[in-house]
């Protein structure tokens, strides 16, 4: 009888992605979904690992820029709007959505247009090289973006603020990242923007259209408690929940939502590499990234890692010269000021 593996690597990234995001006729990408999809919908084992461990995670949600008040459009940091990141990509590519194009082959994807999967700088040139994505203006990202915000998706895209690779375009029934949102909301698995939905409760009119298009279930329809009018009803925000991603106010017919910044300010790592080490750090494998990567054979490598170990909270430190168990960590932690 075979052996069950035990000791598996964990998929790349873009071990899903990269399959799904274009049509062909080499592999039959109708077995892939269907395998993805038990793999990562069905036993949930791998996502629930993905999105839920740590603080800091691998995506964040961008702000429905349009739903911006002129105020709040003022304070919005260049890194939170989406069309910043297209306008100052280097290269920009389009693929296939991924997600909505394997729930297709199981018979379970929706409307919402598929050939917008947004991949910005080197990823994109990679891809277009590749062929996985084809490559698009500037000009052609923006209205791509403007048909994502027509079709009430959301921005979900890489958790940096510099150099940022992806930008998804989610809808609530195909999207991974906001199911697991939906299944493990309380778990924070993705980053939410800066702002919170508030119910303007003299103009709701409780017809639901909020409920209908929010992807995390965060809106509700409840009892408005009128005593002269006993069927009326309102809706109510699980703020605890909430992406604050903004769709909720765009189909609102009565212009009862608006979008006003949170109390504490969502922080978003500096670039890739800071996410991926605070990443490491959180869940215990600091010693995995330096090792697996060979990290100590370039003293360039070290220093970039140190580097963010030197500028992270008191807490993350000590975690990072736990796991490391190097008394020249442990020197050099001594002399940074708590």
């Amino acid at each position: 009888m075979a052996k069950r593996c035990t000791s598996c690597h964990p998929p790349m990234a873009g071990f899903f992605e990269f399959s799904l995001m274009r049509y062909r006729g080499d592999l039959d990408q109708k077995t892939l979904a269907e395998l993805y999809y038990q793999y990562i919908t069905v036993e949930d084992d791998f996502i629930r690992a993905l999105f839920t461990t740590g603080e800091t995670q691998l995506g964040r949600v961008f702000v429905n820029e349009p739903m911006l008040s002129a105020d709040n459009a003022l304070h919005v940091l260049d890194y939170e709007r989406a069309s910043h990141v297209i306008a100052s990509a280097t290269e920009m590519g389009i693929g296939i959505c991924y997600c909505r194009h394997k729930m297709r082959h199981v018979g379970k994807d929706c409307l919402a247009p598929k050939e917008i999967c947004m991949t910005f700088n080197g990823c994109a040139e990679s891809l277009i090289r590749h062929g996985v994505a084809r490559a698009v203006s500037q000009a052609e990202g923006m209205d791509l973006l403007a048909q994502a915000y027509t079709h009430n998706l959301v921005q979900f895209g890489e958790n940096v603020r510099a150099g940022v690779n992806f930008i998804c375009n989610c809808c609530g029934c195909c999207c991974e990242a906001l199911i697991a949102a939906r299944k493990f909301g309380l778990l924070h698995p993705v980053h939410t923007t800066n702002f919170l939905p508030q119910i303007q409760l003299d103009a709701c009119n409780g017809c639901g259209k909020c409920v209908n298009v929010c992807p995390v279930e965060a809106m509700t329809i409840v009892s408005a408690h009128d005593p002269h009018h006993a069927t009326k009803h309102k809706a109510k925000l699980d703020a605890a929940i909430c992406l604050g991603c903004g769709v909720c106010a765009r189909v609102c017919p009565t212009h009862g939502i608006t979008l006003e910044s949170r109390g504490e300010r969502v922080i978003t790592p500096v670039n890739g590499v800071a996410r991926v080490v605070l990443m490491a750090i959180e869940r215990g494998k600091l010693q995995d990234l330096i090792f697996d990567n060979r990290a100590l054979f370039s003293h360039r490598a070290m220093a970039v890692i140190l580097g963010v170990i030197l500028q992270a909270v008191p807490v993350k430190r000590a975690l990072a010269s736990k796991q490391m168990k190097s008394r020249y960590l442990e020197a050099i932690l001594a002399r940074v000021p708590v």
